[in-house]
């Protein structure tokens, strides 16, 4: 983590592009962390280059939408074919997939905005499933810039006011995408015990 810090104020002029290419790798499925760009950029803007708000900002913005359209494609095109590749199998779970596609189909837009701010692979697993489901792209880039533009403006802000405190503030980010994560997997388990019970009372005989 010192290291990576490092690496960013060593480069501070041209982290922009940087956070930029770095998020447009994590689109690949690559375990980069997006917060991670989002909280140092930030933290750049307001310590080290203020002159380059706009341009981190939009580094930020552009490496995070732009590489969810990454994703998209890939699930549109290889869908399931991708879980014959056993590294991805491995880091895309597929009931994952199916369960965020189930979300889709009952909350739409609220998947995406919610689901930004869960790590862990849901992100990407979220845009894998609007491809793989073959959601209309005009629909999903719509939803996905809203959503994107709301999670990204919300980080960005709090990590440039935390300044040189952006350590509190990524310990924080990690303990409420961990709360977000536990409460994603808790509402899969309600939805498949709700389906198996249901299933159950209709399988049983009449007395």
């Amino acid at each position: 983590m010192d290291t990576i810090v490092q690496f960013f104020f060593d480069h501070a002029q041209h982290a922009h592009w940087i956070v930029f290419g770095a998020l447009m790798l994590a689109g690949l499925n690559i375990p980069i962390s997006e917060d991670l760009m989002i909280i140092l950029s930030a933290v750049l803007a307001a310590t080290v280059v203020p002159e380059n708000t706009i341009e981190l900002f939009l580094g930020v913005f552009l490496g995070c939408y732009l590489s969810d359209w990454v994703c998209y494609w890939i699930g549109r095109k290889f869908g399931p074919k991708l879980w014959q590749i056993k590294w991805f199998a491995k880091t895309v779970p597929q009931k994952r997939l199916e369960a965020i596609h189930k979300y889709y189909e009952k909350y739409g837009f609220w998947t995406l905005v919610i689901g930004r701010f869960i790590p862990f692979g849901v992100r990407n697993c979220l845009f894998l499933s609007a491809g793989a489901g073959k959601m209309n792209f005009g629909k999903f880039i719509l939803s996905d810039g809203i959503a994107c533009i709301i999670s990204n403006t919300v980080l960005f802000t709090l990590a440039y006011y935390a300044g040189r405190n952006y350590e509190a503030l990524l310990q924080f980010v990690k303990t409420f995408n961990i709360f977000l994560f536990a409460l994603f997997l808790v509402s899969i388990i309600g939805v498949i015990w709700y389906k198996r019970k249901t299933s159950y009372s209709k399988d049983r005989p009449i007395e």
